[in-house]
């Protein structure tokens, strides 16, 4: 293996475009290329960003050949030269595509749209870390899985957690998207209790006792996610916000700062510069956080399009046991892209 991890990004959408930028901010990895099958505007803002492209198969290089794209071969190609490939092609391919990376005994990531099964190993920094070291694949867990993970994590490893309940309001649809599709004008419940994002949650940690309950509302900047816990001992307010301080990917954010809704954070992560601005960590409203006795009420944000970039970023170290620990790479991720800083 070089002295650097490469890396292959397979499909250049909303998550795959989000990897590909996060790799290049990374000094102990480098990009080989990204793979897709478009030939519209998408792929053409790789090309300008200097990435090698590369079709998903002979027929779409040459079709996107055809349409003027600056071509470097096939993912057949890509896949020579690469160490680790991260799939974030739409749902339910990935789980096609694995089958070409197993036969080609490539190390593969694949996003939360795809089950467990797929890889038999399910994926977050601060709770999975150790068991994903030098396996042959894992799955990034959805982004409110991730956020779920996190905050739960936190308050376990602080012994304060014993069971927890929680609504996610789901946003409609992605914005760049949203003309396509989406609701309007209603809520559309989730029609199972409990909604996936629960059990998922335990496929990562199969000792958190969660329930969750979803709604897709008709927005499209984020997911708003509101949480009753019992806690394992009566606490105060600060001993919980001490927890959920003890993680770096989560930031206390205040409505007394003026960060009164879901469009003003978002708003926030523009002034800061991110890119696509985005919110990588969880924002949880600190001011609005209220503990009685054992229990602990609290709500908090969670970028669909750029939580799960961080997570990805290790699991690539995970594989290839680049990492002394999830805490080495969770602070090597964070330092590169910007995670942990005080937003206001």
């Amino acid at each position: 293996m070089n002295a650097k991890i490469r890396i292959a990004v397979n499909g250049y959408g909303v998550i795959g475009k989000r990897v590909a930028q996060a790799v290049t901010q990374q000094d102990d990895m480098e990009l080989a290329g990204v793979a897709d099958i478009g030939t519209d505007w998408r792929p053409r803002m790789a090309t300008r960003k200097g990435f090698r492209l590369f079709g998903a198969t002979t027929e779409h290089a040459d079709g996107m050949k055809k349409a003027g794209l600056d071509i470097s071969g096939t993912l057949q190609d890509l896949m020579d030269e690469t160490d680790v490939v991260v799939d974030c092609t739409p749902k339910r391919m990935a789980a096609k595509n694995v089958e070409e990376y197993r036969r080609r005994n490539i190390k593969f990531i694949v996003q939360g749209g795809e089950k467990h099964a797929v890889t038999g190993h399910s994926f977050v920094a601060e709770a999975s870390f150790d068991s994903a070291r030098d396996r042959a694949s894992t799955r990034v867990v959805s982004c409110n899985t991730t956020s779920i993970v996190r905050t739960l994590t936190a308050l376990k490893g602080a012994g304060l957690l014993k069971r927890a309940r929680g609504t996610l309001l789901r946003r409609a649809t992605d914005p760049w998207e949203s003309h396509e599709g989406g609701i309007m004008n209603t809520l559309v419940p989730e029609a199972e209790i409990p909604s996936h994002q629960g059990p998922d949650a335990q496929s990562v940690d199969p000792d958190l006792d969660v329930v969750t309950m979803a709604v897709k509302v008709p927005e499209t900047i984020a997911h708003l996610h509101y949480w009753s816990v019992e806690l394992k001992r009566e606490a105060t307010k600060e001993e919980v916000l001490d927890a959920f301080r003890s993680s770096s990917r989560i930031s206390l954010i205040r409505i007394g700062d003026g960060l009164t809704a879901i469009n003003t954070v978002k708003e926030l992560m523009a002034d800061l510069g991110r890119p696509h601005d985005n919110l990588y960590e969880v924002a949880l409203w600190e001011d609005m956080l209220k503990v009685q006795g054992n229990e602990c009420f609290y709500a908090y944000m969670v970028d669909n399009q750029a939580i799960v970039i961080p997570e990805t970023i290790d699991a690539i170290r995970a594989l290839t046991g680049r990492a002394e620990s999830a805490q080495a790479s969770i602070a090597k991720t964070n330092s590169a892209l910007g995670i942990g800083q005080a937003f206001v």
